[in-house]
């Protein structure tokens, strides 16, 4: 089963000049003509449209090109912070 994306995840995809990542912004369930193309999308088959983080560009893909990406949880420190102040 491949994995459905929502509006608001993070993902990557490769294109032409390397990794991109960006924002899901719609999920299209029915054909979309866009930039002169019809991309083909079904409710079992969406494409996605995501605006990337770096450029604002606008791009479409169905979910076989598209890596989620999770955010990890930042660790707590165990070590105490030590301050020293100058007299």
């Amino acid at each position: 089963m491949r994995t459905k994306f929502e509006v608001g995840d993070r993902v990557r995809w490769n294109s032409e000049a390397g990794r991109v990542s960006g924002r899901i912004v719609k999920v299209h369930t029915k054909n979309v003509d866009y930039k002169g193309y019809t991309h083909h999308a079904t409710a079992d088959e969406p494409q996605y449209e995501i605006k990337s983080d770096k450029t604002d560009h606008i791009a479409m893909h169905k979910a076989a090109a598209l890596h989620k990406i999770v955010r990890r949880a930042r660790r707590a420190s165990t070590t105490p912070h030590r301050h020293r102040f100058s007299s």
